[in-house]
């Protein structure tokens, strides 16, 4: 008696799942898709070399670039790997999607030799994008010429 209960409510048991499986669709998982803000920020170029700069003279170059994601963000900020590099931007504006703007960066070129900096740029609160400035200060002279004490027996 107890073995046909058992094998009753089994049957009835497997009835019931069997029945809700063929009833049913198939159930999917929603496909969730992450969109990568670090895409937002399109740089026009990630590297500018300056070639050869005399010693002491300093130079700068403008990054241009675009926001290609679908809502505005700020450049939260723009930090140079040193001091001899100066990075201005507009801090305060919003760059709409589409529209475009700048970082002027300054190089003071004050030591002497080859030279590769790097800046970081923090956008959308927490994403950053890195540009490159590069290139060789030579040593100037320390006059223009040299002196010719030659040139008083000329005036005689």
């Amino acid at each position: 008696m107890l073995f046909s209960l058992f094998i009753g409510s089994f049957s009835v048991s497997w009835a019931q799942h069997d029945d809700h499986h063929h009833d049913s669709a198939p159930q999917t998982q929603p496909v969730v898709q992450a969109v990568v803000q670090d895409t937002f920020l399109i740089l026009k170029e990630k590297e500018f070399d300056f070639g050869k700069i005399p010693q002491g003279k300093p130079v700068q170059h403008t990054f241009e670039f675009t926001n290609a994601g679908p809502v505005p963000f700020k450049l939260v900020n723009v930090q140079a790997s040193c001091g001899c590099t100066t990075p201005e931007w507009d801090k305060d504006k919003v760059i709409a999607p589409g529209a475009s703007s700048s970082i002027r960066v300054g190089y003071n070129a004050a030591a002497e030799g080859p030279f590769n900096k790097v800046i970081t740029v923090t956008y959308n609160e927490n994403q950053t994008k890195q540009i490159n400035i590069k290139g060789e200060v030579w040593k100037t002279p320390a006059a223009s010429a040299p002196v010719n004490s030659a040139v008083n027996d000329l005036k005689e």
